[in-house]
């Protein structure tokens, strides 16, 4: 049976932490300053209330952060000002790779060991399942995968330096907000024009899932000129609507990228990808 802190028990922390005890370990939290709903959530899924960081981390061989991004240096900042600690620090939040270095050398200086994480998919529960990706110490990161063994939390340890798993989060979640987003927007203009039902019979006809398909993109960019008049018209529609076209405007820059690759039929995904990564 290992201690681990998780700091702090939002949503998604409860829900990974409540598979840590499902396992049979024993899981702290600090309870003070949070609210009701945090209170709620730790009693149901059985973490353990300790008043201070110090007397948490003294009891504790790993650490997992688990907070909104924005607290996610202060967190390290807060375990790293604690110099008995000298465990396993899982950073797990949505973060990029530039940060995770930066809240490495901090938990590091002060002696433990980082580990950069990322999780993917929803809070574990029921039959719903989530990844936990880990990059950095080896050992470390078994430790941590031995934690899990048998739970909804599959980790998954990627044999890369800290800041692989915060880039394979913000990648994944460079598509999968950005979708929320424009589905959201896409419903709005619909709605306001009374063709919501034929959005929807076009959303239940298309293929994919397109961000498993890498080879699809030797196709997409050479018709991108085409593009980008469809989505200028995309915008202007928006804004007249009073919507927000900002993503519409975004997806016009970066098809023209992709002007220079027009009508090509011997394209490699490498091709198409450095032609977005071109600063020309």
């Amino acid at each position: 049976m290992s201690t681990i802190t998780v700091l702090h028990p939002g949503q998604m922390g409860a829900a990974v932490a409540a598979q840590a005890v499902t396992a049979g370990h024993r899981v702290l939290w600090l309870p003070k300053g949070r609210s009701e709903s945090s209170r709620r959530r730790a009693d149901d899924a059985g973490l353990l209330p300790v008043d201070d960081l110090r007397t948490a981390l003294g009891q504790s061989e790993i650490v997992i952060s688990i907070c909104p991004p924005a607290a996610a240096e202060d967190v390290a900042a807060d375990v790293a000002a604690v110099p008995t600690f000298a465990g396993i620090f899982v950073d797990a939040n949505a973060i990029s790779p530039a940060r995770a270095t930066n809240i490495a050398r901090t938990v590091s200086r002060a002696g433990a060991t980082f580990l950069d994480g990322s999780i993917i998919g929803p809070p574990p529960a029921g039959s719903t399942t989530a990844r936990l990706y880990l990059a950095g110490d080896p050992a470390a990161a078994r430790q941590v995968a031995e934690i899990f063994d048998n739970t909804l939390v599959t980790v998954r340890c990627l044999d890369r330096d800290a800041g692989a798993a915060s880039a394979l989060k913000l990648a994944f979640a460079s598509y999968q907000k950005a979708v929320r987003s424009l589905v959201g927007v896409a419903h709005a203009l619909a709605d306001l024009h009374g063709v919501t039902a034929e959005l929807i019979d076009e959303g239940n006809t298309m293929a994919g899932p397109f961000l498993a398909d890498r080879d699809y993109l030797r196709t997409v960019a050479p018709r991108a000129w085409r593009w980008v008049p469809e989505m200028q018209d995309v915008a202007r529609t928006l804004t007249d609507a009073g919507l927000p076209a900002d993503l519409a405007h975004a997806a016009a820059s970066t098809l023209m990228r992709w002007d220079s690759l027009k009508d090509r039929s011997d394209l490699t995904v490498e091709d198409v990808l450095d032609a977005l990564r071109s600063t020309d």
